[in-house]
């Protein structure tokens, strides 16, 4: 009996650990991550007292430019992984090592990224439907903005590096003074100089250098103060583009799912792409929530690991799982109560709320399944399976395409397609499901 009380006893302890380090890493993190958004907005603010033509234009290059970072938005999570699993071997000097090789790829990426935009801009805008009135301010603002790609790719492997070592409040700082210095930047060059559209675009510009300058100069502290080199490595480089490859896969495998569903969504009429628009806008947003508990799995599981303690990953785990289940019927909650009040702000267009109503009822549905996956999702990035999660992945397009595409055709509606969406999720959830309780992921050491 006294034992049974201990161990009870115990594990609570351990449940209280763990839930005080998911809630320091993770609410930093979401802070930081609703600050992206926040960029786009505060731009299209400023640029749309310019004009209708501009504000196109401005849509048209920010979708290109977010598209084009997002891919390589696995510079920021193997990078977590890598430099986890180091500091949980006690080898801070490796973990920052790891860490300095990954900012190294992120500017070689992005080199090559403007190397490929600046010519071809002007196609890239008529690719993505740019209007006449609209296509030379996107032309524009891509070419300018473009410039500042490396120092983004700079601040996604730098906030890896920074989660890996535990630090999510410095990103959230980064982030919040980030997000202040670009409204202003915005507001003087596009009116005071009167630069016009491309005042908004050096202003981002300049903003994210200003992001990446504060990132390297803490890193660069850090590599001093425990002697790591700060030097270009060539086997390192190539290390962290190899452990990121799968999950670019990933990524790219994810981007197909939600321009398939957008595609299918125009076909299904005006009121249903415009009805899906804001529903998606809405399933960005509770990704934010529970994408952070997500990035506390990823540095806290590749620590553990990186320790040694298998245990207490799986532990970690459980809890976490907990977690993202939780959080999902908090926002299901949330999305079914204020599903009346939330339309209003997006549309006073009858028929598109008649559309969007029931599909919020499918998205609400569809979160406690979005919170299993979003925290196993971190839990496997933090032990460095990516190739995994690249197949997985790759499954989960495999399903959901031709059940997408089925939908026009067999008349189903916005509802149907958000049907295919959840089905899509729980794929994911399933083939994550099996991946985490096979233990195969587990795989202990400073590195993989």
């Amino acid at each position: 009996m006294v034992l049974m009380t201990q161990a009870r006893a115990t594990s609570k302890a351990t449940r209280r650990q763990h839930d005080r380090e998911i809630v320091a890493l993770a609410v930093p993190a979401f802070g930081a991550l609703v600050a992206e958004p926040l960029f786009v907005m505060a731009d299209s603010a400023i640029v749309g007292h310019l004009g209708t033509a501009q504000l196109a234009g401005l849509g048209v290059a920010s979708a290109l430019l977010m598209t084009a970072v997002s891919v390589f938005v696995f510079l920021a999570y193997a990078t977590t992984a890598a430099v986890a699993r180091r500091v949980g071997a006690g080898d801070l000097q490796a973990a920052i090592r790891q860490g300095m090789d990954s900012i190294w790829l992120a500017l070689l990426l992005g080199a090559a990224v403007i190397a490929v935009v600046l010519p071809t801009a002007p196609s890239l805008v008529e690719l993505f439907g740019a209007s006449d009135t609209a296509a030379p301010y996107a032309t524009t603002y891509l070419r300018i903005s473009a410039l500042g790609i490396p120092a983004m790719l700079v601040v996604l492997a730098a906030t890896g590096v920074l989660r890996g070592l535990q630090d999510t409040r410095t990103p959230l700082y980064v982030a919040v003074a980030g997000f202040v210095a670009n409204a202003a930047l915005n507001l003087g060059l596009v009116y005071g100089a009167d630069l016009g559209i491309a005042g908004s675009a050096w202003g981002t510009v300049i903003a994210q250098c200003g992001m990446a300058t504060a990132y390297l100069v803490v890193v660069v502290r850090g590599a001093r103060r425990h002697q790591a080199s700060l030097r270009p490595d060539a086997a390192g480089i190539k290390a962290s583009a190899h452990a990121g490859l799968p999950l670019l896969v990933r990524t790219l495998s994810l981007r197909a799912i939600l321009m398939i569903a957008t595609a299918v969504a125009a076909r299904l009429g005006d009121a249903d792409i415009a009805a899906h628009q804001i529903i998606l806008s809405l399933w960005s947003l509770l990704a934010f929530a529970l994408d952070a508990i997500a990035i506390a799995g990823q540095a806290i599981i590749g620590r553990y690991l990186g320790a040694d303690d298998a245990e207490g990953a799986r532990a970690a785990c459980r809890r976490m799982v907990e977690w993202g289940i939780a959080a999902g019927i908090v926002l299901a909650l949330l999305v079914v109560i204020t599903r009346p009040l939330f339309l209003p702000l997006f549309t006073s267009d009858t028929a598109v709320k008649d559309t969007a109503l029931p599909a919020l009822l499918m998205v609400a549905l569809s979160q406690p399944i979005c919170g299993v996956v979003f925290v196993l999702d971190g839990v496997l990035m933090g032990a460095g399976d990516g190739r995994y999660l690249a197949w997985a992945m790759v499954l989960t397009l495999a399903v959901f395409t031709p059940v997408a595409l089925l939908v026009p055709v067999l008349g189903g509606g916005l509802t149907a397609l958000w049907g295919a969406m959840t089905l899509m999720m729980t794929v994911r959830m399933l083939t994550l499901w099996w991946r985490a309780r096979s233990g195969r992921w587990i795989v202990t050491g400073a590195t993989r």
